[in-house]
C-alpha cells in the first residue's frame, strides 16, 4: 500500500501494453523543485510500493543535492535474465511511448537496476526528446560529433560515495590514508568507490558479491579482484584471501563499511556485530531507520544513502544542462563535499543522527517551493 502525505505522491501510474507484455509503474512523488527525477528499474519483483518509496527518496536526494529536480521513480516488471535483449528494448520502447505525455515536463528517466545507456537511448528515441532521460550514450546528440550524454558507467555515484566518506572521516579529524575498508558489492558503485579509496591510500581488505566475500587483512588489489569477477564470475576467485559468506561483510573488523548493493543489508540479526567506525551508504536503503539509530547509539557514524550516493543524480543534472564529463565530476565533488559538510555540521550542532539533519535540510528546501505542502509534525 503506497503511503500518501502532504509531500506526495503527486501521480501514481500503472502502465500496461498487452501487445508487448508490458506491465510497469511510474510514481512522481513531488515536483516542487522541478520535474521528477528517477531511474527505471527492471526486475521480476518490482512493485508499486517499492517504486513509491524510491521516488520519495529521490525527492529528498534531489533537494539535499540542491538540484532543480523533484523526486520520481519507475519500474518495469520483467526478468532480463530470461527475456531476450530485443524483448527488453521492446518493453522500454513501449514504456517510453506510454509516458510521453509526462516526459520530460514532469518526469525525467535515468538508468537503474538492469537498465543502462542503451536502454536510455531507446527511451529518448521513443519519447522524441533528448531531455526525457539522462545516462544516455555520450555520442547521442542532435549534431554529429557533439558529446551530450553522460552514461552512469563513468562512475559518478562511486566517485560521490568516496567524497562523502572523505568528508566524514576528515570531519572527525582523521585521514582516509591507511583506513581499512570493506565494500559490499562490486557493481558500478562499488567498483568506482574501490578505485577512489585505493587512490587515496585507504586499504581495501574485503569486497563482496552475491557469491561471497574475499577478505585479506593485508589488503586486496581491487583491479585484480574485478578481473577475477569478470573472468571467473565472482570476487571469491581472487587470491590470496579468505572466502567468507556474503553476510559476513557486515561484521568485519574494519574502519569503514561501504554499502553498494542490496537493500536491508544491516538488520536486527547482524546490527550488533557491526564493528566499523563509519558506514557510508552507497546503496539505497541498506538499513532501516531503527538500525541506524542502534548504530548511532554505538557511536558509529552513518552517512545516509541520499547524502552519500547523490553523485548519480548530480551527474544527471550535469548532462541535462549540457555539461561534459570533466565538468560533471567537478560538480559532483563540489556538491557532495558541500552538502555532506552541511549535514555533519548540523548534526553536531543539534546532537542528532546525520539522517535527521539531512532530512531537516531537504524538507526545508522543498517547503520553500511547495505550495501544497505543510510543515511535517515533529
Amino acid at each position: 500500500m503506497v503511503e500518501v502525505d502532504d509531500f506526495g505522491p503527486e501521480k501514481i501510474l500503472e502502465v500496461y501494453n498487452p501487445k508487448v507484455g508490458l506491465h510497469g509503474y511510474l510514481v512522481i512523488d513531488n515536483t516542487a523543485l522541478g520535474p521528477g527525477k528517477g531511474g527505471i528499474r527492471m526486475t521480476p519483483s518490482v512493485s508499486m510500493d517499492e517504486v513509491a518509496k524510491l521516488a520519495r527518496t529521490m525527492t529528498w536526494k534531489c533537494a539535499l543535492a540542491d538540484l532543480p529536480f523533484g523526486g520520481a521513480k519507475s519500474g518495469i516488471i520483467a526478468d532480463p535474465k530470461v527475456i531476450t535483449k530485443q524483448k527488453k528494448m521492446e518493453l522500454v520502447k513501449a514504456f517510453a511511448e506510454a509516458l510521453k505525455p509526462l516526459c520530460p515536463s514532469q518526469y525525467i528517466a535515468a538508468p537503474d537496476i538492469n537498465t543502462a545507456e542503451e536502454e536510455m537511448k531507446v527511451f529518448v528515441q521513443a519519447n522524441g526528446s533528448l531531455k526525457s532521460a539522462t545516462g544516455k550514450p555520450s555520442a547521442m546528440c542532435v549534431k554529429p560529433g557533439e558529446k551530450c550524454g553522460i552514461p552512469h558507467e563513468y562512475g559518478s555515484t562511486g566517485f560521490g560515495v568516496f567524497h562523502a566518506a572523505k568528508v566524514a572521516v576528515e570531519f572527525q579529524g582523521e585521514s582516509l590514508k591507511g583506513k581499512t575498508v570493506a565494500i559490499e558489492g562490486l557493481g558500478n558503485v562499488g567498483t568506482f568507490a574501490a578505485q577512489y579509496f585505493s587512490e587515496a591510500g585507504a586499504n581495501i581488505v574485503a569486497i563482496s558479491d552475491s557469491k561471497g566475500v574475499i577478505y585479506n587483512a593485508q589488503g586486496l588489489l581491487y583491479k585484480k579482484v574485478l578481473q577475477a569477477k569478470q573472468k571467473m564470475g565472482s570476487v571469491i576467485n581472487y587470491q590470496p584471501g579468505k572466502i567468507l559468506s556474503t553476510s559476513d561483510i557486515v561484521g568485519l573488523n574494519v574502519d569503514i563499511l561501504v554499502t553498494a548493493a542490496i537493500p536491508d543489508l544491516v538488520t536486527s540479526s547482524n546490527v550488533q556485530s557491526l564493528k566499523a567506525k563509519y558506514v557510508i551508504e552507497g546503496s539505497n536503503i541498506p538499513m532501516s531507520a531503527a538500525m541506524e539509530h542502534i548504530l548511532y547509539k554505538k557511536g558509529i557514524l552513518v552517512v545516509p544513502d541520499f547524502v552519500a550516493n547523490a553523485g548519480g543524480v548530480i551527474s544527471s543534472y550535469a548532462e541535462y544542462r549540457g555539461r561534459n564529463p570533466e565538468e560533471m565530476f567537478k560538480l559532483v565533488e563540489k556538491k557532495i563535499v558541500k552538502n555532506t559538510t552541511l549535514v555533519l555540521e548540523k548534526a553536531k550542532k543539534n546532537g542528532t543522527k546525520l539522517r535527521d539533519a539531512a532530512m531537516q535540510i531537504a524538507v526545508e528546501r522543498v517547503l520553500k517551493h511547495c505550495k501544497t505542502c505543510r510543515t511535517p509534525k515533529q
